[in-house]
């Protein structure tokens, strides 16, 4: 595909019909369900936690919550919270400073080149440069919205960049590494969790084609609640992408029992999906994962690791850190299979100053949550 024939008139037309097209895609009634669902999960988890610690709760509405012990208090809102300051929320949003705050400390990230709709030559010249697989994603925080995978040639490119931008004109190109993603939570340096997050996926019935099987995963999600997923899965360019690399489309009707990977991005997967990954880690890597959560200079920080063997360091085994969170999601680490992890918990008791109390077994004392 030659780019003189992609004007940027007309590929800000496009995003901005990209923009369009997602706004109305949020604006339907099972998605509004879905955004209900994530906001009684961080309240349920939050009031748990208060009570853990006999704290008291007051609704100020916009779902913040004033959390009060004593004279002490502090405001959240889902998994916003007052525990790191705007300027290190500021800087863990843009993803080119934290890659290079990263690298500067000998730290593995993917070569990769921040640019917007009017640099698209020069994308497309960086990944002819180098070849392979890259990522496209808006250059500042996103939550997984706007990312597609599997960009090889031109053409990838442009479509990619014209889905990223409506949400952000500054955009980043990145190399794709192959492995598994882990997500390690830290608080103040320390790991608290680490989740083995898998790819969203359906398994085929022999009958129905992978965009019904998607709506009734859909629908099987709103109806169970929260428990299993706070988002629905949205058809995008990452999916077709991911799709098409396994000889599929969304009309193809798969084999009974055929495991269906629908993206590489992790964002929109389910509890059943997500699996404790702790003792899974060798020490260089949670050591590396500290080191960039510091880097950022956040005291909350999820730092997600691509790797094909966590048991090994990064360096050996190709693997590299792709982002740090300093306003996590929370649903993976109490909703997954296994037991969870109360991370409200462990983020208000540091916030108070407030030890948590060990069961006998070691582990903090909380309410278990379901298998899946």
């Amino acid at each position: 595909m030659s780019l003189r024939f992609c004007p940027l008139l007309v590929l800000k037309l496009a995003s901005v019909a990209a923009h369009a097209r997602n706004w109305y895609r949020g604006r339907q009634p099972d998605s509004g369900r879905a955004e209900a669902y994530r906001a009684a999960f961080y309240a349920e988890a939050w009031q748990d936690a208060a009570t853990h610690l006999g704290a008291s709760v007051e609704l100020l509405g916009n779902d913040i919550l004033e959390i009060r012990s004593g004279r002490a208090y502090t405001r959240v809102r889902e998994n916003t919270t007052a525990i790191d300051n705007p300027m290190t929320l500021a800087v863990a949003s843009n993803k080119p400073l934290v890659y290079r705050l990263l690298a500067d400390r000998g730290l593995r990230v993917p070569d990769h080149l921040e640019f917007k709709l009017k640099d698209i030559a020069q994308a497309a010249a960086f990944i002819a440069r180098f070849g392979g697989a890259w990522v496209v994603k808006p250059a500042n925080g996103a939550g997984g919205r706007g990312v597609t995978t599997g960009v090889i040639s031109t053409f990838d490119l442009v479509r990619a960049a014209v889905a990223a931008a409506a949400y952000e004109p500054t955009l980043l190109v990145e190399q794709q590494f192959e492995g598994d993603n882990y997500r390690l939570l830290y608080l103040d340096g320390v790991l608290v969790d680490a989740v083995l997050r898998k790819r969203p996926m359906v398994v085929a019935d022999g009958r129905s084609s992978i965009r019904k099987l998607i709506g009734s995963e859909n629908r099987a999600r709103v109806e169970i609640g929260g428990k299993f997923a706070c988002v629905l899965i949205s058809k995008d360019m990452d999916m077709r992408r991911t799709l098409a690399k396994q000889g599929l489309s969304l009309s193809s009707v798969p084999k009974k029992g055929t495991v269906v990977t629908l993206k590489n991005v992790i964002n929109e997967n389910s509890a059943r999906d997500n699996l404790p990954a702790t003792r899974l880690l060798c020490d260089s890597i949670i050591e590396d994962g500290a080191a960039a959560a510091n880097a950022v200079g956040a005291r909350l920080a999820a730092v997600d690791v691509v790797t094909r063997n966590p048991a090994v360091p990064l360096g050996q085994s190709g693997g590299v850190i792709l982002e740090v969170n300093t306003t996590p999601g929370y649903h993976c680490h109490y909703y997954r299979q296994g037991e969870g992890c109360p991370i409200a918990l462990e983020v208000l008791s540091s916030i108070f100053g407030s030890p948590i109390q060990p069961r006998p077994n070691g582990k903090p004392e909380y309410a278990p949550h379901e298998r899946y």
